[in-house]
C-alpha cells in the first residue's frame, strides 16, 4: 500500500511538472522583402532584410532554440536562416501553430517568423496582449517574447537592429 501511495503521489508530481512548464516562444515579422518587382508573389529578403536577418541572429546569439516555425514564403524562412536552429517547420495558420506550440514544444524554446498581419494575432492566440495596436508595413525590428504557462502569457516587447537604408 505505501508502495502505491508513493507511486501516485510521484505520478501526481511529474504531471504538475509537465503540466506547468513555462515555454519560451520569441516572434519576429520577416525582415524586409525584395519589392523590386510587384509581380513577384513570394519574393526573397531584400539587401536591407539580408542585414536584418544578420542583426537578429546577432540579437538572439545566446538563445538556444529547440525548433522554428515560418510561413511557406522565402523571406520567412531566409529570416531565419541566420540563426541556428534544429528544425524549421511551415505553418499555414495561426491555431494550427499555436496548436503545435502549446501540444509538442510544452518547455521548450521556440522562434515565429510572421507577417505584418499576423505576428500581433499569434500573441494573443497564445494568451498575451497586443504591446502595440499595429505593426506597420515599415515595421521590422520589433522582437517579441512570450512565457506561455498554459493559456497565459507574458509578453515583452524590444526592437533589435539598426535603421536600415541602403
Amino acid at each position: 500500500m505505501k508502495k502505491l501511495f508513493v507511486l501516485l503521489s510521484l505520478t501526481l508530481l511529474f504531471a504538475n511538472i509537465v503540466f506547468a512548464q513555462t515555454t519560451s516562444v520569441w516572434i519576429v515579422r520577416h525582415a524586409e522583402k525584395d519589392k523590386s518587382n510587384p509581380q513577384d508573389t513570394n519574393p526573397n529578403l531584400s539587401d536591407e532584410g539580408r542585414i536584418r536577418a544578420g542583426d537578429l541572429a546577432t540579437y538572439l546569439k545566446k538563445v538556444k532554440f529547440d525548433v522554428a516555425f515560418a510561413t511557406p514564403t522565402k523571406r520567412t524562412h531566409q529570416t531565419l536562416d541566420s540563426l541556428v536552429i534544429p528544425k524549421v517547420i511551415d505553418y499555414k495558420d495561426i491555431k494550427s501553430l499555436v496548436d503545435s506550440i502549446k501540444t509538442n514544444y510544452v518547455g521548450k524554446t521556440v522562434i515565429v517568423a510572421g507577417h505584418s498581419n499576423t505576428v500581433l494575432e499569434i500573441i494573443e492566440a497564445l494568451g498575451g496582449k497586443k504591446p502595440k495596436d499595429e505593426l506597420t508595413d515599415d515595421d521590422y525590428d520589433y522582437i517579441f517574447e512570450l512565457s506561455v504557462k498554459e493559456d497565459k502569457a507574458r509578453v515583452k516587447m524590444e526592437q533589435y537592429g539598426r535603421p536600415h537604408h541602403l
